[in-house]
């Protein structure tokens, strides 16, 4: 009785462990993280001087955005011409901040365990989620603006003087699909922070699985975060170095990962394909935006940019070398009686599907216009378009021939590693 006594008051202490309270700091760290970074990164861009005391609005569009919601663009200029715009793109440097910390808040009261329900987790991750559909709610309710829109009237004065009105523009969060898709990067993170933490309890039927996902799945988010790290040390380098110091501390704050990611695909030798026109541009380096500054779509690979500086070669051994590591990372913590072969068809699968996420993730639609009596585009000056998307197919086919040859490749140097599961003769 006294053992049955102490199993049940484990068992309610693990609850009470990570109940309301928890939550609360979890979810309140992860959007404080997410608003500062958000908030810096548009001050660095510029933005502070919007007007109208929009800046908070902006910065609340933004987070949005970061976790997985939908922010609508609209406009017009009176009855006669109208304002069209819509963006799709993550602030993944944002994004990054706000699933670190909210990971983190997930997993601390849950280290240390061997084991824990299904019905356990879900509840654990129901508050996380019912406090964050609120903050979602709170920040859809105050990202909302229109703005007027200086020097945007391309036919010399008609609109202003003879329609009488002023090109404006704005943008307002959409509450229903930011609750659905916010609610999903939610339990994206909280999914993908079980599987990566080799402490973190799973379900009892779950358990026989984390030898062959959480290796895996631990070495493919550790060579990402490899990537931001290094790529931040290099825009600190730059900014320190070569000026144009604001203009870098928001590309770090706000796109950093949509930099580095695409450079980590580009090198394992993934075409993408876009344009960029008008004043608008993508926030990444000179090179890139050459490329694809052109009339008709341009094919973005290493190729083409070692048309504009050969140094971009670097990339593709960075990413052979990166994930030969990550793979020798995934066998080193697996089993010692896993194979080669098993290795490289754990590895293969785990960076098809961080190729797949990376390319979902860093694609970037954006376009603005204004028509007069719906005669098209008269954006003139003001008015472009800023378009990057992955050749997908052969993005993933890419991806699972370098995870089989590197995957093979780090379980053979794994195999002189001494291992979970290993038994050493005695000498």
């Amino acid at each position: 009785m006294n053992t049955q006594g102490s199993e049940r008051r484990n068992r309610t202490g693990s609850r009470a462990s990570h109940g309301w309270g928890d939550a609360v700091l979890t979810v309140l760290a992860g959007l404080v993280v997410m608003g500062v970074t958000a908030a810096l990164g548009l001050w660095a861009a510029g933005a502070a001087e919007l007007p109208g005391g929009s800046f908070p609005r902006v910065v609340a569009a933004v987070v949005v955005m970061a976790a997985g919601g939908s922010v609508a663009l609209s406009g017009n200029a009176g009855e006669l011409a109208k304002t069209h715009a819509d963006i799709s793109a993550l602030p993944l440097s944002v994004t990054l901040v706000g699933a670190l910390v909210l990971a983190a808040g997930f997993l601390r009261p849950l280290r240390h365990r061997a084991v824990a329900t299904t019905r356990e987790l879900a509840g654990w991750a129901g508050r996380i989620a019912a406090l964050w559909i609120l903050v979602l709610i709170g920040l859809c309710l105050l990202a909302r603006q229109t703005f007027a829109v200086p020097g945007a009237d391309p036919t010399g004065g008609v609109i202003g003087d003879v329609l009488d009105a002023e090109p404006r523009a704005g943008f307002r969060a959409e509450i229903p699909l930011t609750l659905v898709l916010g609610l999903l990067w939610l339990a994206g993170v909280l999914v993908l922070a079980l599987l990566v933490s080799r402490g973190a309890p799973l379900p009892a039927r779950l358990v026989r699985f984390q030898e062959t996902v959480r290796p895996a799945a631990y070495a493919m988010v550790a060579l990402l975060l490899a990537y931001v790290v290094v790529g931040l040390v290099v825009a600190l380098v730059v900014a320190a170095t070569r000026g144009h110091a604001a203009e870098t501390f928001a590309v770090i704050l706000l796109g950093l990962p949509n930099l580095v990611w695409l450079v980590f695909t580009l090198g394992l030798g993934v075409s993408w394909e876009g344009k960029v026109e008008g004043p608008f541009g993508l926030p990444m380096p000179q090179v890139l935006d050459s490329v694809l500054r052109t009339p008709d779509l341009s094919t973005l690979n290493v190729g083409t940019l070692a048309e504009q500086d050969g140094r971009v070669w670097w990339c593709v051994a960075a990413a052979a070398l990166s994930t030969l590591a990550a793979a020798f990372l995934a066998a080193a913590r697996s089993p010692a009686r896993m194979r080669p072969w098993q290795h490289a068809v754990h590895m293969a699968a785990a960076l098809a599907l961080t190729v797949l996420a990376v390319c979902l993730l860093v694609r970037i639609s954006a376009h603005y216009g204004l028509s007069l009596l719906g005669l098209g585009d008269l954006g003139g000056g003001l008015g472009g378009e800023v378009l990057l998307r992955p050749r997908l197919w052969g993005a993933l086919g890419l991806a699972v021939l370098w995870g089989l040859v590197t995957g093979f490749l780090g379980g053979l140097l794994a195999a002189r590693v001494h291992r979970r599961g290993e038994v050493r003769p005695e000498s």
